[in-house]
């Protein structure tokens, strides 16, 4: 699926194989905010977690894999994420430090090695984790 647009860290939109844009949420993370929206503020290192996705993603075609919930009550497609070259974006953000570990069961597939790679990425003080304002 080809990307078409970005929202944030975590989310984006995509062409599905019908021709129609789909907006797609990362199950099992959550990145900062990364503008003003309602009642949410600006997240620390948001900004940067944006610009990261967008960064790896621009111009880029992924593999979607569901779990148990495709939809969210936003009508958002949840999905791991897949790059051509094999690289499980979900996981790949969480131990770089650009997103934290949000388990909403049912969908745990991989939620041990979110956890493990978040444990990771607070030692080793990647990305969000730079700073001691998340704890």
């Amino acid at each position: 699926m080809e990307i078409t647009k970005f929202v944030d860290g975590d989310t984006f939109w995509v062409k599905n194989i019908a021709g129609q844009e789909e907006k797609i949420r990362l199950i099992g993370i959550d990145a900062p905010e990364a503008r003003k929206t309602g009642k949410k503020e600006i997240g620390h290192y948001g900004k940067e977690a944006s610009a990261n996705i967008e960064r790896i993603l621009l111009g880029k075609r992924v593999r979607l894999e569901f779990d148990v919930s495709r939809y969210d009550r936003y009508k958002r497609t949840l999905a791991y994420v897949f790059l051509e070259d094999g690289t499980f974006l979900n996981a790949y953000l969480v131990k770089n430090g650009y997103a934290s570990v949000m388990t909403v069961p049912p969908n745990v597939k991989y939620a041990e090695l979110f956890v493990s790679l978040q444990r990771e990425a607070r030692d080793n003080k990647r990305g969000l984790w730079k700073t001691n304002s998340i704890d």
